[in-house]
């Protein structure tokens, strides 16, 4: 049976609930299937989105960035809660009028304290895990990690547990008299994939590209 994400007033779909969920699988799927994400906080009364790279281990969502980066350092700091938005384009639904006009998407809105890990080999252990996702089999062939790019990255998480989810999956939803209005109508799906890979200039030697990952 699947869990279910804490609903609070922050939490809590109040536009369109009937597209909300609590599901916490759902949750999971989306931010699993997804690379980027955009984390919203106050600093000095001034509202910053940033966008960057997330990835999951069991509960937690994780972020990294520069150690003196506002969405890094600034929430630690004064232990306030984040915001991250995480969402997906599925498709643009074409309606007989503008104003019906939409979207299917899927999206995961989360809230939380970050919580800064500093213990090397965990940071170490969470690098491979983001760079598994992004390219799986890559981390071995690298050039291991120094202790000064580990102290350079900040690096920290929230717990997946107060966020909701808000999904759109339909055909156009038009006014009943529109209905027989001569305009195509429909959805128009989004696919996403990888292009062909294109090697650094400065690199001579031939050798093997990765695989496109297929997760998002």
């Amino acid at each position: 049976m699947s869990q279910s994400l804490e609903e609070t007033a922050l939490s809590k779909v109040k536009r369109g609930p009937n597209r909300a969920s609590y599901d916490k699988d759902i949750a999971l799927h989306i931010i699993d299937s997804s690379l980027m994400c955009h984390v919203g906080q106050t600093k000095d009364g001034q509202v910053f989105v940033t966008p960057t790279c997330h990835w999951r281990d069991g509960d937690y969502l994780y972020w990294h960035g520069h150690s003196k980066a506002r969405n890094v350092k600034g929430p630690i700091d004064a232990q306030e809660k984040v915001c991250i938005n995480i969402s997906q384009l599925d498709g643009l639904v074409m309606a007989r009028s503008a104003f019906h006009h939409s979207v299917n998407y899927r999206s995961v809105t989360l809230f939380g304290v970050p919580e800064r890990v500093e213990e090397k080999e965990e940071k170490v252990r969470q690098f491979k895990i983001f760079l598994e996702k992004v390219s799986p089999g890559r981390w071995d062939e690298l050039r291991p990690v120094n202790d000064q790019e580990i102290k350079a990255t900040g690096l920290v998480r929230i717990k997946i547990e107060e966020a909701s989810v808000k999904m759109r999956a339909e055909p156009p939803i038009d006014d009943p008299a529109d209905k027989d209005w001569p305009v195509w109508a429909g959805v128009i799906p989004f696919e996403k994939q990888w292009g062909e890979v294109e090697q650094d200039p400065i690199q001579t030697a031939i050798l093997p590209f990765p695989t496109s990952p297929s997760a998002f």
